[in-house]
């Protein structure tokens, strides 16, 4: 890291927090007063761990922009870093404040589905390009005369799913065919994760969305039910995206980012819907723990949006 580029980024925050000490209204007192009735450690650590993520994640970006060299790669993975900011920021504010979780949630979950699609984007970057990733998968699965049999991937380029998917879906064939069907796996998570949080807000007006509660009567089991098939195809194609070109994108170390990235997605998603299930089957009684049921899955996200940036840095 250059040391000007240290020095800019240090500027460019002692003029922010300036400008935030100046207004002094960024907090209401009714906001904060909220925050204290829980206890100062969950407070604490969240705020430490979304500090050093924030400080990290801007940093990181600022890296990139003042060496904007490979806008093509770059911009996807701007949007990569800035998922840690998001998710930090409005995690820690449904912390401090239940009444602001539901909206935070929504947003958070919509930048999932884009982030998801960046992902993706960028690891398309890093190939060339679409034709050049069509042309890779072409190419590298045709067997020589000189291959034996056995070393030979995909079996002549075909893409078998696994078990149960083989009863119902046709194999794959790596090129055009697989590429543009892994992208409408990807997209159709994109388009219908908001689609869902429109619902979902709509649902919460009319007061029949029921957020963590499973009873036929209220649209959260349905949804739930809904993104969590789309989340799951969606993953399942990036998996074989990743799977079909590991080599040529060994110089990016896409393992490491593959796999975090693919847990803190699908990890998240699960550990709300765990711990709504657990709330809602009456394990955990009481006003106070009913009240802090959103947050426990916010305070985690909180934790968790650390590693996720120290995925993307190494």
């Amino acid at each position: 890291m250059a040391p000007k580029n240290v020095i800019r980024f240090i500027l460019v925050l002692i003029h922010v927090s300036s400008c935030l000490g100046r207004s002094g209204k960024m907090f209401s007192p009714s906001f904060i007063s909220v925050a204290q009735s829980l206890s100062s450690w969950p407070i604490f650590s969240a705020g430490i761990s979304v500090t050093v993520a924030l400080v990290l994640s801007l940093f990181l970006t600022f890296e990139h922009l003042c060496a904007y060299h490979q806008p093509e790669e770059q911009k996807f993975l701007i949007g990569l870093i800035m998922m840690v900011p998001v998710y930090a920021v409005q995690s820690f504010f449904s912390l401090l404040n239940s009444k602001v979780a539901f909206i935070c949630e929504m947003m958070r979950d919509c930048y999932e589905a884009f982030a998801m699609y960046c992902f993706e984007r960028y690891l398309i970057a890093c190939l060339g390009g679409e034709e050049s990733t069509i042309r890779y998968m072409e190419d590298q699965f045709q067997p020589s005369d000189s291959s034996p049999l056995l070393d030979v991937d995909y079996d002549y380029g075909i893409v078998k799913h696994p078990f149960p998917l083989n009863w119902f879906m046709r194999n794959w064939y790596l090129g055009p065919d697989f590429y543009y069907a892994v992208k409408i796996g990807i997209v159709q998570y994109m388009i219908l994760k908001p689609i869902c949080a429109i619902l979902a807000i709509l649902l919460e007006l009319l007061g029949i969305y029921g957020e963590g509660k499973f009873a036929w009567r209220y649209g959260y089991p349905y949804l739930a039910v809904v993104l969590n098939f789309s989340q799951t195809w969606a993953l399942y194609c990036l998996v074989q995206f990743y799977t079909a070109t590991k080599e040529k994108l060994e110089p990016i170390k896409p393992l490491s980012k593959f796999l975090t990235f693919k847990s803190i997605i699908f990890l998240t998603w699960w550990q709300g819907i765990a711990v709504a299930f657990l709330f809602s089957t009456g394990l955990f009684n009481g006003h106070l723990a009913q009240s802090l049921q959103t947050r426990i899955q916010d305070y985690i996200i909180c934790l968790e949006t650390t590693m996720l940036l120290c995925s993307l840095i190494v």
